[in-house]
């Protein structure tokens, strides 16, 4: 759990300054985003 809640915050202003950059990537950043999400709900990691 720790890990997870180190990396978050690391993750997100990675994304977010990638957004700024380059728009497009949004698409492809939530679309990652909630296959993560997904992933570790169903085998609950």
């Amino acid at each position: 759990m720790t890990v997870q809640l180190e990396l978050v915050p690391i993750l997100s202003l990675i994304a977010g300054i990638a957004i700024l950059f380059v728009p497009k990537l949004l698409n492809y950043i939530v679309a990652i985003y909630l296959i993560v999400i997904g992933v570790i709900g169903i085998f609950n990691l």
